[in-house]
């Protein structure tokens, strides 16, 4: 199964408020990378998602380490697997169930939304 993570990032340059996550989905030999301020409640409103570069797979094996051209620190808040297709256009939306989240206290499987700029995690029935 392909894998996610979930990173803490601070100190970045170009980040106003000096702190934001970057959540990173495997795609073959990188990784569909989002920008977001915080992680989205269950089955709460959906927080802005804002696409990145694709970021390199050995994020998903570290725990925490600086990032390259100073541009701060990052540090795993939870990371697992996924099930599900990503979409080949990278704009179109993203469907998939997340497994491993009840190490932040949800469900240990949800439904990961992203579309149109923003991100749902959504309680599977």
């Amino acid at each position: 199964m392909p894998r996610y993570v979930v990173l803490e990032h601070t100190g970045a340059p170009n980040d106003p408020k000096g702190r934001h996550l970057d959540l990173l989905l495997e795609d073959g030999e990188s990784c569909r990378t989002w920008r977001l301020d915080e992680l989205p409640e269950l089955n709460g409103a959906a927080q802005d998602a804002t696409p990145l570069p694709p970021h390199r797979l050995i994020w998903l094996e570290r725990e925490s380490a600086a990032v390259s051209g100073g541009r701060g620190w990052a540090s795993r808040v939870v990371a697992g697997s996924y099930a599900g297709q990503l979409p080949t256009h990278e704009t179109a939306t993203v469907n998939v169930t997340l497994s491993g989240m009840d190490a932040l206290g949800l469900p240990k499987a949800i439904q990961l939304t992203i579309e149109g700029g923003a991100c749902r995690f959504l309680r599977i029935p």
